[in-house]
């Protein structure tokens, strides 16, 4: 990061490229003054990890800056690790073995797999990103979109480009777009509405998936030699996740939808739009099938310069129709209206059933090349995916909101005057009552409180959006803490008030939205398949889950590691599974798991290829669904190309875990899990021991890390705890793992774990683990990077804020002995000499964060302890969340 010398440690010569550019930046935009302060305290950081004595002893420049030049310098060391982040997407740190779909293919086949039995797979199979809106993204879109041009200026550098198209020099258009990072504002000013939220997401939409996804089909027919399906589609929760975040009403959920389809249909006008100036076939040059003559005739195009160009009055047809589509569902006319008068289509099967009129026609002329992928073929391919809705979108809420709207509508139906006082089985009862038969409890002209009115209007507007814009619009309602069937039931209760669950003249229930339990307590995924065979006994939810051939559980990784740590969360979400799994099968439904993952690894983030692949044998079935969320997003999504890797990543894992067989010996499995059990119980006596039973650990933790200060970050449209209460049960799991990684612990990805691997007797066993179970990898894997990214140094100055240094000292120790175990014994366990050993890209990646990431803590530290003492120098607050927007870039998976 200097504009005269490559001091980085990095071998990566864009990272060096970049650096350089931006070191030039700084000097030229920031100063002469500011530049060399930065130089200096990078390259005294740099000295200091690589071990030159003497190096940092003194406070490493950083007690000369004031508080300007702290804020100017923030942003230099976020930048330097925004541009480092850039390259290494750009490069790959590390290619996983399998994870592209032609790999998956080539090992299945080995093993024996057909073509046409992985074809017959995909035929039921759904794989489906979910974007949620969940706080963890600190960067401004803004900083992103400037990212990507600069990703886009070296993609052209890569290929040998001097020059843009506008004949700009490369390397100067990457340093204009540096010099626009250096002067755009990192901080968000304003808090975020829920409106936004819907507008981050759907640009990504827009400008990534409606591109990526075709792509990646058009590439997947050619390696499987036939058309797959459409198993790989797109899910949203924002507008419609109403748990926890009082903002979310019918009327957002009616915007994310209008919003959401107008980007699909304003999508496939600009393509049908460039088609009609790309396919002048003229019909004296080429003989046109009749049903391309029909379309044609019926468009009611009859310009004279276009009288003999039957496939472009076609088109004209179409994207009249699809034009009045536009009008009658988004309420005003796209930006190119058409000249003619068309008549709107009723679903996107009507508008995809004209544009493969056009392409059978071009394919009975001459050798199909016409008509075989390209523009059309994508276009097609698009209109199968996206619809008129682009992504799915889930709606969410508390069970315990359900019980109080319900008890409402039955009290004020007059069926019962007090639900909440019934018992379990008495709740199913009347509840099953209920959903024999068409009546609705809620009438038209009753008065309701305003909790239940806005659920009501909710489930109305999800009935709109279904008629609107078909039913793939909105097809799950997911159910927070679910603990017991009537959880589920109540849903479909409130369904019914809109007509989304009905009962047909043959007695027979249906419903176009599912009821989904989300188990996220351990006590909650201990307890998933008693309640799932509980459910499956109903014989009208039975029936329900048989009719639409597979029932949904999604399983919650945050709130299940918070409860219970890191290694009892993952393992319970494995025995949740594995338990799940026969269930299923007695009751004759195809399971589909819901993965509530997010970004940090105590959030069940890492690898998503390696996750996938770790689920246990016979639980993925062709069918999962993920939640992205926060910087993830951004990460995998922000560009085509890494959508493109990301999605590929995500199907071949599915396949590879549906159809490949399980190497493992099944008493090596019965072994493993054994030992996994009694190390899950040791770790999360060890985690609730110090979280939940150690007296003063509030305190403790609320001091050392900036917990608060985080809570004046804008970054998202939801509150940071579910109540007013500081406990940390009620503490959100975004901000509890996030202020870990800030203060560099990493708490949640590992303590616990360290102990009860420490304890175990048998290590041989757990070597063994480590070399043969996929499982057991990933989880070492996950918890190495978190282990690598925490520094117990650092993490010392950051007890030092605590008040009282006795509790301090004693409960930070604990978490410092936990550390040492948690790397000794992986480190035993991997055969290792140090942390990453077996990784040297990541290792590399993380070691070239490092020398940046420091400075920024202990600024961090000090901003602190002079906010906290009452400075009222708004530059102390605006520090801190600079420092917390830079800390998050450089650490990457931190939320």
């Amino acid at each position: 990061m200097t504009g005269q010398n490559n001091y980085s440690i990095s071998q990566n010569p864009d990272v060096r490229l970049l650096g350089k550019m931006l070191g030039d930046v700084i000097r030229a935009y920031g100063g002469e003054k500011l530049f060399r302060q930065t130089e200096y305290i990078r390259s005294t950081s740099v000295d200091r990890f690589r071990g030159i004595e003497g190096a940092g002893e003194s406070d490493r420049g950083l007690g000369a800056l004031n508080l300007d030049d702290t804020l100017n310098f923030v942003r230099g060391f976020m930048l330097f690790s925004l541009l480092a982040n850039l390259a290494e997407d750009r490069q790959g740190l590390a290619h996983e073995e399998g994870a592209t779909v032609e790999e998956a293919f080539a090992r299945l086949k080995n093993e024996g797999i057909s073509p046409d039995a992985l074809l017959a797979m995909l035929s039921n199979s759904l794989i489906v990103p979910v974007l949620t809106a969940h706080p963890t993204e600190v960067r401004r879109k803004s900083i992103i979109d400037h990212k990507n041009r600069i990703a886009a200026l070296m993609a052209m550098r890569d290929e040998g480009q001097s020059s843009t198209a506008d004949g700009d020099d490369i390397d100067s258009a990457i340093y204009r777009q540096i010099a626009l990072l250096w002067q755009t504002r990192p901080l968000r000013r304003e808090k975020l509405f829920v409106t936004d939220e819907i507008e981050n997401a759907r640009a990504y939409m827009q400008e990534v998936f409606l591109t990526a996804l075709p792509k990646l089909y058009m590439r997947w027919e050619k390696a499987l030699g036939a058309r797959p399906p459409g198993f790989v589609r797109l899910g949203t929760w924002i507008g419609g996740d109403r748990d926890g975040n009082p903002f979310v009403n019918a009327e957002t959920l009616r915007y994310a939808v209008t919003r959401d389809g107008g980007t699909a249909i304003r999508h496939y006008l600009e393509s049908i739009h460039k088609l009609g100036a790309e396919i002048s076939i003229s019909s004296g040059m080429s003989e046109t099938p009749e049903s391309v003559l029909a379309l044609a005739d019926k468009s009611g195009d009859l310009a004279p310069s276009r009288a003999d160009e039957p496939y472009r009055r076609a088109l004209s047809g179409i994207y009249a129709r699809l034009a009045a589509t536009h009008v009658a569902l988004i309420g005003d006319s796209p930006p190119r209206p058409s000249a003619l008068t068309g008549e709107p289509y009723a679903g996107p099967d009507e508008l995809r059933a004209d544009l493969v009129t056009v392409a059978a026609g071009l394919a009975k002329d001459g050798d199909g090349a016409l008509s075989s992928g390209g523009a059309l073929g994508r276009l097609i391919r698009a209109v199968e995916i996206f619809g008129f809705h682009l992504a799915t979108l889930d709606l969410r809420q508390n069970s315990d909101v359900h019980e109080r709207v319900i008890a409402e509508l039955l009290r004020k139906a007059g069926v019962v005057d007090d639900y909440a006082a019934l018992d379990e089985q008495a709740r199913v009862d009347l509840l099953l009552e209920e959903l024999s038969h068409n009546r609705p409890l809620a009438g038209a002209w009753t008065a309701y409180s305003e909790e239940t009115a806005k659920e009501l209007a909710i489930i109305r507007a999800a009935a709109k959006a279904q008629t609107d814009f078909g039913r793939q619009a909105i097809t799950t309602y997911n159910i927070s803490k679910t603990e017991s069937v009537s959880d589920m039931l109540e849903v479909y209760v409130l369904l019914k008030q809109a007509g989304l669950y009905q009962i047909g003249e043959d007695g027979t229930p249906s419903a176009t939205i599912m009821s989904v339990p989300l188990f996220e307590t351990i006590a909650d995924l201990q307890a998933a398949p008693a309640t799932m065979k509980a459910f499956f006994a109903l014989s009208p939810m039975r029936a329900l889950a048989k009719a639409r051939g597979h029932q949904e559980v999604m399983i919650g990784y945050s709130d299940s590691n918070k409860d219970g740590g890191y290694l009892t969360s993952t393992w319970e979400l494995y025995e949740a599974s594995s338990a799940l799994a026969p269930v299923f099968a007695e009751a004759g439904v195809a399971m589909q798991l819901f993965h509530g993952r997010g970004g940090a690894v105590g959030r069940g983030g890492g690898s998503a290829f390696g996750a996938i692949l770790a689920q246990p044998q016979g639980t993925v079935q062709g069918r999962i669904r993920i939640t992205e969320q926060g910087e993830v997003i951004a990460a995998k999504y922000g560009t085509v190309d890494n959508a493109v890797t990301s999605l590929e990543t995500m199907a071949s894992a599915t396949m590879l875990a549906t159809l490949s067989s399980d190497p493992i010996d099944k008493a090596d499995v019965v072994r493993f899990k054994a030992a996994m059990a009694e190390l899950s119980a040791r770790a999360f006596t060890h985690y609730r021991g110090l979280v939940y039973e150690t007296e003063g650990f509030r305190p403790f933790f609320r001091q050392m890390t900036p917990i608060g200060e985080i809570a004046t970050l804008k970054i998202g449209s939801r509150p940071s705890s579910r109540t007013a209460s500081d406990a940390i049960e009620d503490l959100r799991a975004i901000p509890w793992v996030f202020s870990w990684a800030q203060a560099r612990v990493m708490l949640p990805g590992w303590y616990g774990t360290g102990q009860a691997l420490a304890d175990f007797g048998d290590k041989g066993l757990l070597k063994a683990m480590a070399g043969e179970w996929s499982y057991f990898q990933t989880i070492l894997a996950n918890m190495e990077m978190v282990l690598a990214k925490s520094d117990m140094g650092i993490a010392a100055h950051y007890a030092g804020l605590v008040e009282d240094q006795a509790l301090s000292q004693r409960l930070f120790g604990r978490i410092t002995d936990g550390w040492h175990d948690a790397r000794d014994s992986l480190l035993d366990a991997t055969g290792q000499a140090h942390l990453l050993e077996a990784h040297p890209a990541l290792n590399n990646s993380i070691r070239l964060r490092l020398p940046y990431i420091e400075p920024l803590n202990l600024l961090q530290i000090e901003l602190m302890k002079r906010y906290r003492a009452g400075e009222a120098d708004e530059r102390i607050g605006e520090g801190i969340q600079l420092t917390i927007n830079a800390i998050a870039t450089a650490l990457r998976n931190s939320g």
